[in-house]
């Protein structure tokens, strides 16, 4: 095959420019940085939770809804508090069984234009507001001692993946991590274990193990026991940062 003379080469496109310089984006950091700030110095304060996710779209006469009150219910009865994303659906459901039972009900809320506003459920000196999904993410990651994942939409998978992905990393210390809403979750589970695991070796046969599912309250109940039943296992705010 013959070269292509250097006459036949096509032109070079001028480099690509920005359509805006905007001025703010040195000043971006400054409130990036008052937002960890604020969220850090709130919440230390706050003994224990564990942080729920789930869809903001899940009315409160859906069973998933109700799953999610149980749930919340249960973990203050074990002394937990409950942070969830402060929102609707099943946001809402999780302060929800937290306030009736009394405990401590963490809402960590998003503007965002067609879901999102704060549940009157949150304890009103733990309402904290962000601009950045990522902040938001670090604040739900550092201060949970486990998780629990309701059925939910994009956001909820960006959350539980998140989540997994600082595990399996070890960018965070181990904590349980449990699915509630087995129907739901039942096509994803073996998705991981067939397909992610055993055909394309995505990833190790160990990060199967991470997951739980159930949809008996009782029974996350037990995961999360047994699981800090272990002495080497601590009760502290994660994200180590590594």
């Amino acid at each position: 095959m013959n070269k292509i003379q250097e006459s036949e080469a096509p032109p070079f496109k001028p480099h690509k420019k920005w359509s805006e310089l905007k001025g703010e984006n040195s000043w971006t950091m400054f409130k990036v940085i008052a937002e960890f700030v604020e969220g850090f110095e709130r919440l230390n304060k706050i003994d224990p939770c564990v942080s729920i996710f789930g869809s903001a779209r899940t009315k409160p006469d859906h069973p998933h809804y109700k799953m999610a009150v149980d749930m919340a219910k249960r973990l203050t009865q074990e002394g937990y508090g409950v942070i969830t994303g402060g929102g609707p659906g099943i946001m809402e459901a999780g302060n929800k069984g937290a306030h009736l039972n009394k405990g401590v009900s963490v809402g960590l809320n998003i503007e965002l234009p067609f879901e999102q506003s704060h549940n009157p459920y949150i304890d009103p000196d733990k309402n904290l507001n962000y601009d950045y999904f990522f902040i938001r993410k670090v604040m739900f990651v550092k201060y949970a001692q486990a998780f629990v994942v309701l059925p939910g939409g994009f956001g909820t998978m960006d959350e539980l993946f998140e989540v997994l992905t600082l595990i399996q990393t070890k960018k965070i210390d181990m904590v349980p991590v449990v699915l509630m809403g087995v129907e739901f979750w039942a096509g994803l589970k073996d998705w991981v274990k067939n397909v992610m695991d055993e055909k394309f070796h995505n990833i190790s046969s160990d990060d199967n193990k991470l997951l739980h599912c159930t949809d008996d309250p009782d029974e996350v109940i037990q995961i999360i026991n047994d699981f800090y039943s272990d002495d080497s296992k601590r009760l502290r705010p994660n994200y180590t940062m590594k």
